[in-house]
């Protein structure tokens, strides 16, 4: 990102450019759209206009009573597949966002600096180790205590990161890409070790993890998730103009007023926050941070207050169209929803490192 345009993104830059609201209503019905696709997409097809027809006789805008099967398919497995997805791909963009302001670069991403290795880490340590200490008094691990377990596990890394490439306040951009490197192999290598003591039931829950799905989606999943997502959501547009003026740099940042150790550390903690729960909720998910952010810094500019809702809306979008693929390219099998985005995500990072060449790393 050049100077100039971080001086145009910088905490007085104005959001309502022209194009922003256009940019954002057109996203809203590539979600709407893709979203009618997705719960009419699976082995039992029900045609776009038939899913929006129940949809509005459930609302009560028509008189389009459903049958009862397609009601089943629709209510208790497709709709909480659609909005865990959305969710999930809004968050993980966001995160990506947050990181790469964080780190004042576009190439930073959760999934690629082991922030996401790190929450799995902590997930599958949940199913194994919890799984056996809960089984000696007669119960199982609650869903709840895995976003719990995986946000611990997002925090520690996206901590150790910082720690590890900060210097007298500047952040290198190639310690932290070699470090996640580093701290991504250590939690792959104990998940690893968590893979070999276990038995089969929770070697079937660690595969979920590491190659990521949306085919577990319930309606109890999208309620213990969705108060993470919210927080993320919510809270992100505060950070905006403080992420804004960090691309000036954090002497400059701070000098014109912004509180640049709170605006880092709620970006630490949001990006823990939304990556625990995605992991926990679908398994370890990754390029959706990196791709999504820099498609819309692309179209919108850097300024935050832009990118990050447009970043939550594409990155639903995007989600939920990897999942349609991955439902569809080997029905009535499902491909993993992980290999999918790992296939157009990584081109793409490599795609973004030549162009932007290696100074991109220093």
């Amino acid at each position: 990102m050049t100077s100039a345009d971080a001086l145009r993104a910088g905490p007085d830059a104005g959001v309502r450019r022209p194009g922003a609201i256009p940019l954002l209503a057109a996203l809203v019905m590539l979600c709407a759209a893709i979203a009618v696709v997705s719960m009419g997409a699976g082995a039992v097809s029900i045609p776009p206009g038939r899913v929006v027809s129940i949809i509005a006789g459930w609302l009560g805008l028509a008189d389009a009573p459903a049958s009862a099967r397609e009601a089943l398919i629709l209510y208790d497995i497709r709709l909480p597949r659609t909005v865990l997805g959305l969710m999930v791909g809004a968050t993980l963009a966001v995160s990506g966002a947050l990181m790469q302001g964080l780190f004042r670069n576009p190439l930073a991403d959760p999934s690629l600096v082991g922030v996401s290795a790190g929450a799995a880490l902590a997930a599958a340590t949940t199913i194994v180790v919890g799984d056996r200490l809960l089984a000696a008094l007669g119960t199982g691990v609650p869903f709840a205590l895995l976003p719990l377990a995986a946000f611990a596990g997002g925090l520690v890394t996206t901590l150790a990161l910082y720690v590890i490439a900060t210097r007298e306040g500047r952040t290198s951009v190639t310690t932290m890409l070699l470090a996640g490197v580093a701290l991504a192999a250590l939690a792959g290598a104990l998940t690893g070790l968590l893979v070999y003591i276990s038995d089969d039931r929770q070697l079937r829950d660690l595969t979920f993890w590491s190659l990521g799905s949306l085919g577990g989606a319930t309606w109890a999943k999208v309620v213990a998730v969705a108060p993470a997502v919210a927080a993320v959501l919510v809270l992100m547009p505060f950070l905006a103009r403080g992420l804004n003026a960090l691309l000036l740099g954090e002497a400059e940042a701070f000098h014109i007023g912004i509180a640049v150790e709170r605006v880092k550390t709620a970006a630490i903690l949001l990006t823990a926050l939304g990556v625990g729960a995605a992991v926990a909720s679908c398994g370890t998910i990754g390029f959706i941070g990196i791709v999504v952010p820099h498609l819309v810094r692309l179209v919108a500019g850097p300024d935050h207050r832009l990118l990050l809702p447009a970043s939550a809306l594409l990155g639903g979008a995007l989600l939920l169209g990897a999942d349609i693929l991955a439902r569809l390219l080997v029905a009535p099998s499902e491909l993993p929803i992980g290999i999918l985005t790992a296939a157009v995500g990584a081109p793409f990072f490599l795609w973004l490192l030549l162009r932007r060449g290696f100074g991109a790393l220093s």
